[in-house]
């Protein structure tokens, strides 16, 4: 069991650093939770992979850092809709 999950961990740094990808379209991707994914890539992949884990950290913390932007883009296109416009 303790190899799956750290081979789980690599093709979840493997994703995330590919498509550029957030924990939360990463879990919906591979079927798991969003702390599953936030631990696996977080705490696992850097004792599997450091090299790896610098890589995917740099790209949450760059989507923890526009967080705000895309949460303000969402509630705007969502008034637009409720608006018929």
């Amino acid at each position: 069991m303790k190899g799956i999950v750290e081979e789980r961990a690599a093709m979840l740094g493997e994703y995330i650093i590919e498509s550029k990808a957030t924990v939360r379209s990463a879990a919906k991707k591979f079927g798991i939770s969003k702390s599953t994914v936030h631990k696996d890539v977080s705490q696992r992949l850097r004792s599997v992979n450091p090299a790896m884990y610098r890589e995917v950290r740099e790209i949450l913390d760059t989507n923890k850092s526009q967080r705000h932007i895309r949460g303000g883009i969402a509630t705007r296109n969502k008034y637009i809709k409720l608006k018929g416009g």
